[in-house]
C-alpha cells in the first residue's frame, strides 16, 4: 500500500467540496449545511440541473476549479473512472463510497484498477462513509451523525475506524467526549489507519486519537504513527478487533497454539507505546481521559468515595489491574484525621462518609488533606442523581469541593460515575471545561487510568527499533504457515535443531546421535549420570511415547533403544539435567501482519493449559524479556518459591534472547520454532534447552 505523495491538508480541512452521485451526493451536501460548512459545495449530475438546491455541473471538468475534497457516491465501475477524472483534474482526494471491490468475490482487480487511477491523489476508501470534521464544520459524510461542531478554536480527539457503521453508532455517544474528527477507512485501498491517524496528528487540535483496527495496514505505517505521536505528545488508544487465530491448526509448535494473533497484536501496541482498549466503552472513557489529563506519570491513584461500599469496589476492581491504591504516608493518615469524623476510617479508598455532605468548605479541605499524597490521579466516585426526579444541589457542591482541592494541589482528577448512566451528558462537559475527565463505569476508568500510566511510561523509555523486517513479506504472498508456497517446509530432528541453536548461544545437554541400540548404550556410558533416550523425526515425543527418562544401567538404555527406534529416525541420548526451578516456553511463530513473534512462558508438557506467556516482537531487548518474564503467573518460582532458590534469570534472559537471534538469521525460512523445556537452574548455573523443534521452509 504506497501512501499518496500529497499531504492530506486539502482533503481533511477542504474549502471546496465536489458531490459526485444521486442520493448519497444530496446528503453529503445537505450535511454540510447541517455542520454550516462555509466553503463551497459543487454537486455532479450528468443529467439533474440541481442537486440539494445546488446548481449541479455536469461533469468533473465543468467544476469551476479542482475540489480539495471530493465525495464519490456512484456504483463501483463509475467509482474508477470519476475518480481517475479527478486526479487528472487536480482534486485534493477523494472518499469513494461504494463497496463491492475487494471485499467482494469479483471485485480485487477493480481495487487495483482504482487505486491506479487515484495515482497520487489522496483516496478514503472504498466502501467507507467518508470523515467529519468537527472542528471546522465539514461533512463528506451521507448520513445522520450525532455530533456537533466544536469551533476552530477548540479541541478534542481524533476516531479512524475500518467500520462506517461504528463511527455512526460513536457519534452518537453521550457520554461529554468532544470528537474532533471521526473518519472511516473502509477497505484501505490507498490509505489506511495509519495513514489517516498520522494525518490527523498533524492537526494541533487534536488532543488524543482513538483507533479501532481490524488488521494493521503495514507495519512501517503504524510505526511512523507511534513515531508522530511521541513527537507530539498526543497519546494513542487502541481497539483491536479480529481476535481469532486462524492457521494454528497447521502449526506443530506448542508455540503457536498458545499466542495466537491477538497475542502479536497486543505485543505490537506495547511497543508502540499505544493503550489498548477492550471494547468501545473502555474506548471512549480512555479517550476521555486523555483529553483533559494526557498520559501519566506514573501508577500510584487515589480514591475518595463516601461509601463503605463503593470503596470496597474501587479497593477489588484496582487488584485486577497495574494500577497501585498507594498507602497514605504517616503524617498524611494523621493531618487527614484531625480534621475529620472520629468515626472516620482514614485509608485508599478514603470513604469520608457523609458527616461533611453539603458542606462545601469542609469537603474542600478533607479532599485537599487527601490529595496533598500526590498521587498520579486521583478519582472521585459520585453518580449524580437523575436530575428529572432529584435535587442535584449537594452533588454539585462535592464536585466543586473536588475541583478545589484538586488545582490547589495541582493533582489529576477524575469524576467516576460507578454506573456510566449516572454521569449526565451535560455534567461530564461541565466537568471537562473544569479540568476534571468525567468517567463512567469502575471497569472503564480503571482501564482508562491504566492506559494513560502505560503510554506515560513508554514515553520516559527510548523509542523501539523497527520491527524485524519480515524478509519473506516484502516482495511475495505466501500461504508461510503451511508451505503451499514458495517451497516445502521441514521438520530439523531434535539434534539438529539443537545443534543450530548452539551456535546463536543456546546451551543445551551433553548428548549423542546413535542409530542403533549399541552405539546408544555407548553413548550413554560417554555421558555422566543418569540419560535420557529420545527418538528423533518427531514433532511431540511425549505425546507418542517416545521418550525415555532417567536411564542409569546400560541395559535399560539398551532395551529402551530397541522400543524407540521403531518410532523415529535415529536415537538422541542425552545427560539428565536435575536442580531445576522453573521450565519454560521459547517459541517463535509466523504472524501474517507482523512477521516472527517471540513467545515465552510457562512450559514443558502443561504449556497449552497453564495459558501463562506474554508475547514479544523481534528484535527484543533484555529488558523487555525481563519484564515479560515478571509479568508471568509462574513469575514466583522463578524468585525463590517457598523456600526453593531463585532461578538463574539473566541465564534464562541470555538464552531467549539467542532464540530471538536465531529467528532474525532465518527470518526469510523460518516456519516455527519451540524451545521446550527450557529449564532454568539455581541462580548461577545456566538454563538449559531440553528439547527444541525448528521447522524451516526449504527453496523449491
Amino acid at each position: 500500500m504506497a501512501p499518496p505523495s500529497p499531504a492530506l491538508t486539502r482533503l481533511l480541512r477542504p474549502r471546496s467540496i465536489a458531490v459526485i452521485g444521486g442520493t448519497a451526493a444530496c446528503r453529503v451536501a445537505e450535511q454540510c449545511d447541517r455542520m454550516g460548512f462555509a466553503g463551497a459545495v459543487w454537486p455532479v449530475h450528468p443529467t439533474h440541473a440541481t442537486v440539494a438546491g445546488r446548481r449541479a455541473f455536469h461533469s468533473i471538468e465543468a467544476l469551476p476549479d479542482a475540489p480539495d475534497a471530493a465525495f464519490v457516491g456512484v456504483n463501483r465501475e463509475a467509482t474508477v473512472r470519476t475518480v481517475a477524472a479527478l486526479a487528472k483534474r487536480g482534486a485534493g482526494g477523494a472518499v469513494c463510497y461504494a463497496a463491492g471491490f475487494l471485499e467482494a468475490d469479483d471485485g480485487g482487480e477493480l481495487q487495483q484498477e482504482l487505486v491506479a487511477a487515484a495515482a497520487d491523489m489522496p483516496m478514503i476508501g472504498p466502501n467507507c462513509y467518508g470523515l467529519i470534521n468537527y472542528l471546522d464544520g465539514i461533512a463528506l459524510w451521507p448520513d445522520q451523525h450525532g455530533g456537533r461542531p466544536l469551533g476552530a478554536n477548540a479541541s478534542g480527539v481524533a476516531i479512524v475506524t475500518q467500520s462506517s457503521n461504528m463511527a455512526i453508532s460513536i457519534t452518537m455517544q453521550r457520554r461529554g467526549l468532544p470528537i474532533a474528527y471521526i473518519a472511516t477507512a473502509g477497505n484501505q485501498a490507498q490509505l489506511g489507519v495509519s495513514a489517516l491517524a498520522t494525518a490527523l496528528l498533524a492537526d494541533q487540535r487534536v488532543s488524543a486519537l482513538g483507533l479501532h483496527v481490524e488488521g494493521f495496514d503495514g507495519v512501517a505505517g503504524f510505526e511512523a504513527l507511534s513515531a508522530a505521536a511521541r513527537q507530539r505528545r498526543v497519546p494513542v488508544v487502541v481497539l483491536k478487533t479480529g481476535r481469532s487465530a486462524q492457521g494454528q491448526s497447521a502449526a506443530l509448535s506448542h508455540t503457536a497454539s498458545i499466542a495466537g494473533s491477538h497475542a502479536g497484536a497486543s505485543a505490537f501496541l506495547r511497543r508502540l507505546g499505544f493503550a489498548s482498549a477492550d471494547g468501545i466503552s473502555e474506548l471512549l472513557e480512555t479517550l476521555k481521559l486523555l483529553h483533559v489529563h494526557g498520559a501519566l506519570d506514573g501508577r500510584r491513584i487515589g480514591a475518595l468515595c463516601c461509601s463503605g461500599g463503593e470503596a470496597s469496589v474501587i479497593a477489588d476492581a484496582v487488584a485486577n489491574t497495574p494500577l497501585t491504591l498507594a498507602s497514605l504516608a504517616p503524617e498524611r493518615s494523621a493531618a487527614i484525621a484531625d480534621i475529620t469524623h472520629p468515626l472516620v476510617n482514614v485509608a485508599n479508598p478514603f470513604d469520608y462518609h457523609t458527616f461533611s455532605w453539603g458542606d462545601e468548605e469542609a469537603l474542600r479541605t478533607t479532599f485537599a488533606a487527601f490529595a496533598g499524597e500526590r498521587f498520579d490521579a486521583c478519582l472521585l466516585a459520585l453518580d449524580f442523581p437523575r436530575a428529572d426526579r432529584c435535587d442535584v444541589a449537594d452533588w454539585q457542591i462535592t464536585q466543586s469541593a473536588f475541583r478545589q482541592a484538586l488545582a490547589a494541589t495541582g493533582t489529576k482528577g477524575v469524576v467516576m460515575a460507578t454506573l456510566a448512566e449516572n454521569m449526565p451528558e451535560e455534567q461530564a462537559e461541565q466537568l471537562i471545561a473544569q479540568g476534571l475527565a468525567p468517567l463512567g463505569g469502575v471497569a472503564e476508568t480503571l482501564a482508562a487510568l491504566a492506559g494513560a500510566a502505560w503510554i506515560g511510561s513508554a514515553w520516559r523509555r527510548p523509542p523501539p527499533p523497527p520491527v524485524l523486517e519480515d524478509l519473506d513479506s516484502l516482495d511475495r504472498p505466501n500461504d508461510f504457515a503451511t508451505g503451499k508456497a514458495n517451497g516445502e517446509t521441514v521438520l530439523w530432528n531434535e539434534a539438529a535443531a539443537k545443534t543450530q541453536l548452539a551456535a546463536f548461544g543456546v546451551v543445551t545437554p551433553p548428548g549423542k546421535v546413535a542409530r542403533g541400540a549399541d552405539e546408544a548404550v555407548a553413548a550413554a556410558a560417554s555421558l555422566p549420570g543418569a540419560v535420557v533416550v529420545k527418538a528423533l523425526g518427531l514433532a511431540h515425543k511425549t505425546e507418542h511415547g517416545a521418550v525415555r527418562l532417567n536411564l542409569r544401567e546400560a541395559q535399560e538404555v539398551h532395551t529402551a533403544a530397541q522400543e524407540l527406534l521403531a518410532a523415529g529416525d535415529g536415537l538422541l541420548v542425552e545427560a539428565c539435567v536435575e536442580n531445576i526451578v522453573a521450565e519454560l516456553i521459547v517459541g517463535i511463530h509466523r504472524d501474517a501482519a507482523l512477521g516472527l513473534l517471540l513467545t515465552v512462558g510457562y512450559g514443558g508438557t502443561l504449556a497449552e493449559l497453564a495459558a501463562d506467556n506474554t508475547t514479544l516482537l523481534l528484535p527484543a531487548t533484555a529488558a523487555e524479556v525481563r519484564d515479560g518474564l515478571a509479568k508471568l503467573r509462574c513469575a514466583p518460582l522463578l524468585h525463590g518459591y517457598r523456600g526453593r532458590p531463585p532461578a538463574d534469570i539473566e541465564a534464562a534472559v541470555a538464552a531467549i534472547l539467542a532464540v530471538g537471534r536465531f529467528a532474525a538469521e532465518h527470518r526469510a525460512t523460518l516456519v516455527e520454532l519451540d524451545v521446550n523445556p527450557l529449564v532454568v537452574l539455581p541462580q548461577g548455573c545456566g538454563a538449559i534447552a531440553l528439547d527444541a523443534l525448528v521447522r524451516i521452509r526449504e527453496a523449491s
